[in-house]
C-alpha cells in the first residue's frame, strides 16, 4: 500500500487536501480521503472521501468510528438501494450517527445509532449515485460490476485503516442490497481463497454476517407474495376484492417471466419480467395514494418518494459550507432514476441472487433478513416465502422450526417474530415500514446489536 498528500482544485474554486492510497493489486483504483468533521457525531473519528477508479468513477463514502469500543466493535458496511439511492439516506435518516433537521438545517445526534456498538461505513454506489459521479459517461448497470467496485474499496479501506482488518465484517443494507449484499458477500468469499500475508496480495477479509432488510432477494418467490400483501388484515385490505383477484390471476405469466429470466440470465429474458409483474403487482396499490413504504399511511406529497426528510437531506447536503467541509463539489440527489432504469434494462432486477446465499451458509457466514411488516413494496410475506424456500442444507429444519416472540430488550415490547436454524434467521419487525430503523429506532438498535454481538435472536 502506497500513500502520498496531494492538493486538488475543486470546482467550487477551493483547493482540497487530500491524502491518497493505491494497492498493487488494484492498479485502476485510488482511496482519496480526509478526516474529522463537525458535520456529524463530532465525538468519534470520522473518514469521508472517494474511491477513484480510473480518473473516471468516483464513489463517495463516509465512515463514523463506534462510540463504544471502536478497537474491537465489529465493521459494518451499509448499503441503500434503489437501484440508484445513496446510502446517506440511512445516514441522515436511518441509522446514522445524526439525522437532519427540518429543512436542513444542521442534524441532531441519534440516540440509537448502529455506530453505538459498531464502526459504520455509508458508501455511495453505484456510480452517479448521491455524491458519487462519473467523467465521461461512465455508468454501471448491474449488480455484478458494482459488486466488484465495493470490493475494491474494501480491500483499499481496510489496507489504509490496519486495525479494522482483523474485526468481524458485516455487510448490510436495504431494498434493492437484497441484490448488492448477497453479490457482494459472494465476491468477498470468493477472493479470500485468493488472500495471502504478503502486503501486495488480496487482504482477507473477516466476514462474519449478511444482513438484508426489506430486500428484493428472490423475485420468483416475492412477487407471488403482492395480492396476499394486499388483503393482509393487520393494516387492509389495501386494495378492493376484484383488483386483488386480478392480480392473482396475472402472476402465473409473471412467474413464467421470471423463471426465463432465473434460467437465462440475459436482458432479453429478465427485462421482459421486471415490466410485466411491476405493472401487474405494483402498480394497482400506487394508484391509492398510500405510501408504497408504509402502507400506514399517505403518500407525502412533497418528495417522490413520500417522505419529506429525503428533500430536507438534500437541502442539508446541497449547503456550500458543508460541501466544503466534505470536499466535494457535486449536486446531491437522494436518488437517480436513470441508474433505476438502466439497472432495470441490463435485465439486472429480476436476477436470482438469492443464488449466492446457499454456498456463504455452507461457509458458516450467518444471514439475518429482516422485514418491517407495513412495507408493501419488499414485504414481509414476500421475503417469508423465500426465506422458507431457500435451497440449502438447513431448508427442512428452518422450515420445521417455529416463530418465535422476540422482545426488546430497550423496550420491554413485543417487537416482533423470528424463525431461525444455525446460520440462517429471519425476522419480521413489528409496526415498521420500508425502513425499519426510521420507523423503530430503539427496536433497530436493539437487532442490530443482538445480531452483531452474537449473531443470534
Amino acid at each position: 500500500m502506497s500513500t502520498n498528500t496531494v492538493d486538488l482544485h475543486g470546482a467550487d474554486g477551493h483547493v482540497h487536501t487530500w491524502t491518497i492510497y493505491k494497492h498493487q493489486r488494484f492498479p485502476k483504483y485510488s482511496l482519496r480521503v480526509k478526516k474529522g468533521s463537525e458535520l456529524c457525531d463530532p465525538d468519534v473519528s470520522q473518514i469521508y472521501g472517494y474511491l477513484d477508479v480510473d480518473e473516471e468513477k468516483h464513489f463517495f463514502f463516509w465512515f463514523f468510528e463506534s462510540r463504544h469500543k471502536p478497537e474491537s466493535d465489529p465493521l459494518v458496511l451499509w448499503l441503500n438501494g434503489g437501484p440508484g439511492c445513496s446510502s446517506l439516506t440511512g445516514l441522515f435518516m436511518e441509522l446514522g450517527p445524526c439525522r437532519v433537521n427540518e429543512g436542513g438545517q444542521g442534524t441532531t445526534l441519534n440516540p440509537y445509532s448502529w455506530n453505538n456498538k459498531a464502526n459504520v461505513i455509508f458508501l455511495d454506489q453505484p456510480v452517479n449515485v448521491g455524491f458519487s459521479y462519473a467523467d465521461g459517461g461512465k455508468q454501471t448497470s448491474t449488480t455484478v460490476e458494482a459488486a466488484a467496485d465495493v470490493f475494491a474499496f474494501l480491500q483499499l479501506f481496510l489496507g489504509s485503516n490496519e486495525k479494522y482488518i482483523d474485526l468481524p465484517f458485516h455487510v448490510t443494507g436495504e431494498s434493492y442490497a437484497g441484490h448488492y449484499v448477497p453479490a457482494i458477500g459472494k465476491v468477498i468469499a470468493d477472493h479470500n481463497n485468493e488472500a495471502g500475508p504478503d502486503e501486495t496480495e488480496i487482504l482477507p477479509i473477516n466476514l462474519a454476517s449478511l444482513a438484508i432488510g426489506n430486500g428484493l432477494t428472490d423475485p420468483l418467490n416475492q412477487y407471488s407474495a403482492y395480492a396476499d400483501m394486499a388483503e393482509d388484515e393487520k393494516y387492509g385490505p389495501i386494495l378492493d376484492a376484484d383488483v386483488i383477484q386480478d392480480m392473482r390471476n396475472k402472476f402465473p405469466t409473471c412467474r413464467t417471466l421470471i423463471n426465463s429470466c432465473y434460467k437465462y440470465q440475459t436482458p432479453f429474458t429478465c427485462v421482459p419480467g421486471a415490466i410485466y409483474c411491476n405493472n401487474a403487482m405494483i402498480n394497482p396499490f400506487q394508484q391509492t395514494g398510500l405510501n408504497i413504504y408504509d402502507i400506514r399511511k399517505k403518500c407525502d406529497s412533497s418528495n417522490p418518494l413520500c417522505y419529506s426528510i429525503l428533500t430536507d437531506i438534500e437541502s442539508f447536503l446541497n449547503q456550500p459550507q458543508v460541501q466544503q467541509t466534505l470536499g466535494v463539489d457535486h449536486e446531491y440527489k437522494g436518488c437517480n432514476m436513470d441508474i433505476n432504469m438502466k439497472f432495470m434494462m441490463a435485465g439486472d432486477w429480476m436476477r436470482p441472487y438469492v443464488n449466492n446465499l446457499p454456498p456463504l451458509l455452507d461457509d458458516g457466514i450467518q444471514i439475518l433478513i429482516y422485514a418491517g411488516d407495513a412495507d408493501y413494496i419488499c414485504n414481509w410475506i414476500g421475503n417469508k416465502n423465500w426465506a422458507l424456500e431457500l435451497d440449502w442444507y438447513g431448508r427442512d429444519a428452518f422450515q420445521e422450526a417455529e416463530d418465535l416472540d422476540w422482545i426488546s430488550t430497550t423496550t420491554g415490547k413485543k417487537a416482533g417474530e423470528f424463525r431461525t436454524f444455525e446460520s440462517f434467521t429471519y425476522l419480521r419487525v413489528y409496526e415498521a415500514g420500508h425502513m425499519v430503523p426510521y420507523d423503530q429506532p430503539e427496536h433497530s438498535s436493539d437487532m442490530i446489536n443482538e445480531w452483531i454481538k452474537k449473531t443470534s435472536f
